[in-house]
């Protein structure tokens, strides 16, 4: 397919994990074919880690939480919807001719047959959910096994791509960074760090408000870093995000050695920055983990009930799952009571996967 001087379309809407998981199938493109003009649908809490990306040309919020809540009051209904409306006017009149919708739903459908282009990407019925199928007119079909996320995005590339070798940059994603998210990290490096500790490794504890059952134990994690200080006098540089600060002081608080309390991110780009200058990444199944392992940081993923394989980190042989593997797991349980997945999943486990992997790094 000739696709020289073509303006694309992405979709791919949001969550954040699922947003940077398909930043890969963004890399392989744009650097087999640097001649096209790519604009990117995002809604907003995934918009900073795709603003001023060097590898698009235009990132359009779709601004589902401000429509979303306009819509369900009578004082800013009208309002909201003509809102909406010139939204769409303004895509149909960007006149894209090929768009790629990665997030397979009734909503990116209608955004994509909207915008009028004439060649419109997608999943065919069994790989797309809410009759996302029927507003493409160019659909993939995936292997009958499961596979990873990143490998679901890279088949609607390869579609589009065909003849074009996009095979060396699969596994790997652009976060891009400005000036002044450098510099803070910098700030927070020079000041909080002790060069004296190397390596550095990032542990992560948290998760988003919705997913407490991917969290392991606070106690075992203060336990797992206590004997990583110890053993390889290492720098322990303990990361969080919106909610999780109190997470990050509790640990702090259970450890009889000393940890590094990373300074607040304002964005995913100045969290991709600082996880980057790490040797390591410890976590659970989260954004953050995605963002190590697309960056080529060895990564130990620490994974309760979520599918280890659609999930897994991506990218990097030096990655390792921990995991117990119960009969109800993989699930998507999020009032599960017992968490006997995580429960499981001991200190010395983890520990030996460190041990494993920090000589390497």
């Amino acid at each position: 397919m000739q696709i020289k001087k073509q303006k694309i379309l992405f979709i791919r809407l949001g969550a954040i994990g699922d947003v940077i998981r398909t930043l890969p199938a963004l890399n392989a493109f744009r650097t087999a074919s640097k001649d096209c003009y790519i604009a990117w649908v995002v809604e907003e809490q995934s918009e900073s880690i795709l603003k001023g990306h060097p590898q698009i040309d235009e990132v359009i919020l779709f601004k589902r939480i401000k429509w979303q809540n306009g819509l369900i009051k009578p004082a800013t209904f009208f309002k909201t919807l003509n809102e909406i409306f010139f939204f769409l006017k303004e895509l149909k009149g960007k006149e894209f001719d090929i768009v790629l919708d990665f997030h397979g739903i009734l909503k990116s459908g209608i955004i994509g047959f909207l915008t009028g282009a004439k060649k419109r990407f997608g999943f065919t019925r069994r790989f797309s959910k809410e009759l996302n199928f029927l507003f493409n007119n160019n659909r993939v079909a995936l292997p009958d096994h499961r596979i990873n996320r990143v490998e679901k995005n890279m088949f609607l590339v390869d579609m589009l791509s065909k003849g074009l070798k996009l095979g060396i940059n699969r596994s790997r994603a652009v976060f891009p960074v400005f000036d002044e998210d450098k510099k803070k990290i910098d700030i927070f490096f020079k000041n909080s760090i002790n060069i004296n500790h190397k390596p550095f490794l990032a542990l992560h504890p948290g998760s988003s408000i919705k997913t407490g059952y991917k969290r392991w134990s606070t106690e075992k994690y203060a336990k797992l870093a206590d004997r990583i200080i110890k053993q390889y006098n290492a720098g322990i540089i303990l990361t969080w995000g919106p909610d999780e600060h109190e997470t990050v002081l509790k640990i702090a608080g259970s450890m009889e050695q000393k940890p590094v309390i990373a300074c607040r991110t304002e964005n995913l780009r100045q969290l991709a920055e600082l996880i980057k200058r790490c040797s390591m990444y410890i976590g659970g199944d989260t954004a953050p983990m995605h963002i190590a392992s697309l960056s080529g940081l060895p990564v130990i993923a620490i994974f309760g009930p979520t599918d280890p394989v659609i999930n897994a980190p991506y990218g990097n042989k030096m990655n390792i799952i921990i995991r117990k593997n119960l009969v109800c797991s993989p699930c998507r349980n999020r009032k599960c009571n017992s968490v006997e997945c995580m429960k499981q999943i001991s200190v010395d486990e983890v520990y030996q996967a460190v041990e494993r992997l920090l000589p390497l790094c």
